[in-house]
């Protein structure tokens, strides 16, 4: 444990759970619509063919669900963790959730997996909106929130390097110099 006032546990894997927060509700709620979309979008006019609610292809399980599912796991991950190494495991895996999105529809029919179906719209403006919330602009805002994340949990903030300075100043029992808290 550190001082009085700083009674969080020790060590260079810890994490503040804030710093992952953010990201991880709104990569769980991305993730949520991605595996859930499919289902639930012919109810308001928003679907791909086949355009029948709750119907389960082979398609939809490994280009839909499949990553909304890593994507959500990822982002609960990051949320509650305090674990440097198992929010950084959360990052990653909304990453590859989210390049899912993006890569699995064109690489699908080469690996057998089934097919996305086609949007319903009878529009080519509301096919293209369609194309991007269900594929490539949902991917790609994970990417982003995933990467975004990846990165925040591989470097230490300035709060992080002068808590580690007090920490081994109270195990060596000198004060060392006068340090003042941090403001933010």
């Amino acid at each position: 444990m550190g001082t009085d006032q700083d009674s969080r546990p020790s060590g260079r894997m810890w994490v503040p759970r804030s710093r992952g927060a953010v990201s991880g509700i709104l990569l769980i709620l991305l993730g949520l619509w991605g595996a859930l979309i499919p289902f639930v979008g012919q109810y308001f006019s928003f679907a791909f063919v086949p355009d029948q609610a709750w119907t389960w292809t082979s398609g939809r399980g490994w280009l839909e669900v499949l990553p909304g599912v890593v994507t959500v796991i990822g982002g609960i991950l990051l949320l509650f963790s305090a674990n440097r190494a198992v929010a950084s495991l959360g990052a990653w895996m909304a990453v590859v959730g989210g390049a899912w999105f993006v890569v699995g529809p064109v690489l699908a029919p080469v690996l057998h997996l089934g097919e996305p179906g086609t949007p319903s719209a009878a529009e080519v403006a509301i096919k293209t909106v369609q194309q991007l919330a269900f594929f490539e602009g949902l991917g790609v805002v994970i990417l982003f929130l995933g990467s975004s994340a990846v990165g925040r949990m591989s470097l230490r903030s300035h709060r992080d390097v002068l808590r580690a300075q007090r920490q081994v100043e109270n195990e060596n029992g000198s004060p060392g110099p006068a340090r003042t808290a941090p403001t933010s």
